[in-house]
């Protein structure tokens, strides 16, 4: 079987070699070098482990091509059904004024930028279009909740559609939280919500990257968690923080605060290049060599917690791990390849475009509509065949792409266009100063150096954040 190779720093005298199916083995130098010339000893039990993970065969190669085909089929799944995720932008309103702002948002007064009613009902019809039995329908703004009569409306159409159609439905929201109120949390409660609110570490922090009137953002985000996990239970309820420039000097706060509340996970998201977030860039921006060693140091610490009996995961690890660890794909739908945007989610803005990916609309507030599929009033099969579709069709196999075809960390990666058109004007990027590449390699040497060591801790903990997931409602995930 073909394979690639790296070598993790840190990891002295070992090798890494891994598959198009996602196996990889360490191997040290002088069984890396026998494999790779095909001169390696079947008396070794580098062999035996190479053989048992199908980069060897012997005899017959039809049982082993079988069998490496239906791993094949299982990590690309994801691509039966088409586009299972659909975000609904009910809004650009949004009470806060977040310096990293994505989304181009606007203030609470200005009502010309909801959804209309026959926008929504047009999305709906386009939506049960597409032919996946199993649909995660997304709400995003702006803050939704200024919005909330339109997501009932959306909701309830849905359910009555639903009753003919037969999909299994998820629903789920990013929400500040602090409009949920009683009536909506019985709404939010009886359609069984997966939520998710921003929350970026203790007060002063967080109170600093969102502001709003008062400065009681973190306050007001402590109420309405309480509200939410009274009234829907405690894990429909996840977090993620957004980190600035100020974020990386506090990896331990960050990680307490979330363990202080309760939650099982933090998500620990860099910036984006999209809205205000790429105009704010100078004052709260920073590189990916900057992010890699806060990510690693926050990394350790979650790590120690466990060690002590403290159960909390990284978000992000356990996608990533679940891609490395297991042949499965994830609900995640920015680690695809072939890419996510448009194969696996489609975004319906409130002036009814159609976007492959929410970041493809943040791109076109920015003024590139390249993304745009057409709108909520043309078919499914235009929107598939649409010049938007076939750019991304076209840069987004990971497979394809020069500097990702021989990389080594290949089969847990995805393609992402959509970044790449942000930050480089291109849709493919240049790989040796691509964020993205930077960001993903760098978290798979970290990830691979703690695989190497085999600690019997690190390795329990990590496999149980691939097998138990408590994270509900992120958003860019299908559900679990």
């Amino acid at each position: 079987m073909p394979f690639r190779f790296t070598r993790i720093p840190g990891v002295d005298g070992k090798v890494l070699v891994t598959s198009e199916v996602g196996e990889f083995e360490f191997l040290d130098e002088t069984d890396f070098r026998g494999f790779a010339a095909g001169t390696l000893s079947p008396a070794t039990d580098a062999y035996a482990d190479l053989q048992g993970k199908h980069f060897l065969v012997e005899g017959d190669p039809s049982t082993t091509l079988r069998m490496v085909a239906a791993k094949h089929r299982t990590r690309k799944s994801f691509l039966k059904g088409g586009p299972a995720l659909h975000v609904f932008v009910v809004t650009l309103r949004c009470d806060h004024s977040c310096r990293y702002c994505q989304v181009s948002r606007q203030t609470a007064d200005q009502a010309r930028f909801d959804m209309s009613a026959q926008t929504a009902a047009a999305a709906i019809d386009l939506m049960f279009q597409t032919p996946s039995p199993s649909l995660t329908v997304e709400f995003q703004g702006g803050e939704p909740l200024l919005a909330f009569p339109r997501i009932r409306q959306i909701v309830e159409a849905i359910e009555e559609r639903n009753r003919v159609e037969g999909r299994a439905i998820t629903y789920s929201m990013t929400s500040t939280l602090h409009q949920a109120d009683g009536e909506v949390l019985e709404f939010l409660r009886r359609h069984d919500f997966q939520l998710s609110t921003s929350l970026d570490g203790p007060d002063a922090l967080h109170d600093a990257n969102r502001p709003r009137p008062g400065r009681e953002s973190h306050q007001l985000t402590l109420e309405g968690i309480g509200r939410v996990r009274a009234a829907l239970g405690k894990h429909s309820l996840s977090a993620l923080t957004t980190l600035t420039r100020e974020s990386l000097k506090h990896p331990e706060a960050i990680v307490d605060e979330y363990v202080r509340l309760g939650f099982p996970s933090v998500f620990l998201r860099p910036l984006s290049p999209f809205g205000f977030a790429a105009k704010a860039a100078q004052r709260i921006g920073y590189g990916m060599e900057e992010f890699l060693p806060f990510y690693e140091r926050a990394l350790a610490y979650i790590l120690e917690l466990n060690r002590k009996g403290v159960a909390i995961q990284e978000a992000y690890t356990g996608f990533l791990l679940s891609h490395i660890l297991t042949p499965f794909p994830t609900g995640y739908v920015d680690l695809r390849s072939p890419t996510g945007a448009g194969l696996g989610a489609w975004v319906y803005n409130y002036d009814g475009g159609v976007y492959a990916s929410d970041e493809g609309r943040m791109l076109a507030e920015m003024g590139d509509h390249s993304l745009r599929l057409g709108t909520v009033h043309d078919s499914h099969a235009d929107l598939m065949q649409s010049e938007g579709m076939q750019l991304l069709l076209a840069t987004g196999v990971a497979e394809a792409l020069p500097g990702c075809s021989d990389c080594a960390f290949l089969p847990y990666c995805g393609a992402d266009p959509v970044f790449n058109l942000a930050r480089e004007g291109d849709p493919v990027g240049h790989r040796p100063t691509n964020a993205h590449c930077v960001k993903h390699t760098g978290l798979f040497r970290i990830l691979f150096r703690y695989l190497a060591e085999a600690d019997p801790h690190v390795m329990r903990t990590f496999t149980s954040w691939v097998t138990h997931r408590p994270v509900r409602g992120l958003p860019h995930a299908e559900a679990a």
